[in-house]
């Protein structure tokens, strides 16, 4: 595409600082690691590095075309700069343009909340193809449409240039709709800019992702979450009506469908069914979904799956899917490393789960002893060297649930297991929950099997879907389902004392 026609762009502020060549540009990019001759350059400030010191990295890699933010670039004369207002906001744009504007190809439906997003997306994405609807996924799951399947992304929603990529190649394999977690963050640093979200979606709000490089404050956290539904041209909200940050949510003059656990929203369930069945935690309930009184089953655990459920069902009708079509989806559908039962064995149960501070541990926990197992054994660790503060609340969760908690790593990186260990601890004096610490998590999973007993449920938790383990700055394969699957020698048969 032409440089004067990948700029022509309306609602892009800013302006050319030399004039503007008559060439070709391939690729809109912000990566200088990746940068080449005949891409157009984005410089963006993050949280971690600031793109503006890599421009000539970019430049000595062949690239001759440059946005950036700050004024005062030295570059070679032979270099095209464009000053932008915002480059994130650039970067949105030129990203669309240049691969041909593909979410106006699709229709998107935006989810976001502190939980249940993962959750939600996946079991609407399924409801839709189920439907014969040829819908995508993109979140902290990985992106799947048609015949693709890619592993977790680095991010909940991927940098706007990632995005626009995915994107244009999903409508490239005749997708035609998109069910897409919108972080907070994605809206903070404008990674979605420019998009419309005909369907929006909000679970629920609570505190977490405060401090450090992620909000300042809860009240910012909160804002950047409602801007999804004040800002990207939504015309149908589905909301969760008995979160009380909910109100806030809704934008005048929009149709909004509520969903509650509570019997005070268009779609409701009462009378839920805590299900044991061949190595599996399931769900069921009685449901009104607007108006028809349905029966809801369940392959995954918990009380706030079933709310999960719920909001995926109205999701689908908002896009033309009957409520019967939906049901009949979910009745089989499981999510990778969300409450994600691995059957071991039929009289013991082992879940996976993403829980990865003390808010989502507590809820997860609280879940499982609804289904009255004889242990509650917890699996886990904490991340090294960005999670102290959330280190004690983990334990703390463990410490006030479980029968029995087995500390180890999660993603240790450059800091040693057993100091994230040592600031768990502490949170287990005076418990009654027994611990142990085996820093070596394939070697804790295999511990927590072989001593599992009938009726114990274990739960893995903080690794979730993902399949690597982070240690010292490298991704080493590590996936928790198959280091259980590979455990059911190990399972005793002894009753419980």
């Amino acid at each position: 595409m032409l440089l004067s026609e990948l700029f022509a762009i309306p609602g892009l502020r800013g302006r050319a600082l030399r004039p503007m060549p008559a060439v070709e540009i391939d690729r809109v990019c912000d990566n200088s690691r990746v940068v080449k001759r005949g891409d157009l350059f984005v410089a963006v400030e993050g949280m971690v590095s600031d793109g503006h010191d890599y421009l000539f990295c970019a430049y000595e890699s062949g690239c001759r075309a440059f946005v950036v933010q700050e004024e005062k670039i030295l570059l070679p004369e032979d270099a095209f700069v464009y000053l932008a207002e915002d480059s994130r906001e650039a970067l949105a744009l030129l990203s669309a343009k240049i691969l041909g504007n593909p979410a106006n190809r699709l229709t998107l439906i935006g989810i976001t909340g502190t939980k249940g997003k993962t959750t939600t997306a996946l079991m609407l994405t399924e409801i839709l193809c189920r439907a014969g609807i040829r819908a995508g996924y993109i979140g902290s799951n990985g992106v799947r449409y048609a015949d693709v399947s890619l592993p977790d992304t680095k991010n909940t929603t991927p940098g706007s240039a990632e995005l626009q990529s995915y994107l244009s190649d999903m409508a490239a394999h005749g997708g035609n709709h998109a069910g897409r977690e919108v972080s907070s963050q994605a809206l903070y640093l404008k990674r979605v800019f420019g998009l419309t979200f005909p369907v929006t979606v909000f679970t629920n709000l609570a505190p977490d992702h405060i401090g450090g490089a992620e909000h300042p404050t809860f009240e910012h956290y909160k804002a950047c979450k409602r801007s999804l539904f004040f800002d990207y041209g939504t015309e149908t909200v589905v909301y969760n009506a008995d979160d009380p940050h909910a109100p806030d949510m809704l934008p005048p003059g929009v149709p909004a469908v509520s969903v509650s656990m509570a019997g005070r929203g268009d779609y409701t369930a009462s009378a839920v069914r805590f299900e044991k069945r061949d190595g599996y935690l399931g769900t069921g309930a009685d449901c009104s979904l607007a108006g028809k009184d349905r029966s809801l089953s369940l392959r995954l655990p918990g009380r706030f799956n079933v709310s999960n459920a719920l909001t995926a069902i109205a999701a689908a009708k908002a896009l033309g899917v009957d409520e019967d079509v939906s049901l009949a989806a979910l009745a089989s559908v499981t999510v990778k490393g969300r409450f994600e039962c691995v059957p071991l064995a039929d009289d013991r149960y082992f879940v996976i789960d993403f829980a990865h501070n003390g808010l989502a541990l507590r809820s997860v926990l609280a879940a499982l002893k609804e289904y009255g197992p004889r242990r509650l054994i917890c699996l886990f660790g904490s991340v090294g060297g960005r999670t102290r503060g959330r280190r004690r609340d983990l334990g703390d969760a463990a410490a006030e649930a479980c029968d029995l908690a087995i500390l180890t790593a999660d993603d240790p990186d450059f800091e040693p297991p057993e100091e994230i260990i040592a600031d768990i601890l502490p949170s287990f004096e005076g418990s009654a929950c027994a611990v142990v610490s085996i820093p070596d998590r394939r070697e804790a999973i295999r511990w927590a099997a072989e001593r599992s007993r009938p009726g114990d449920v274990v739960l893995l938790a903080g690794k979730g879907h993902e399949d690597y383990q982070l240690v010292r700055g490298k991704r080493l394969p590590f996936s928790e389902r198959e280091i259980l699957l590979s455990c059911k020698d190990l399972l005793s048969a002894a009753p419980v004392n």
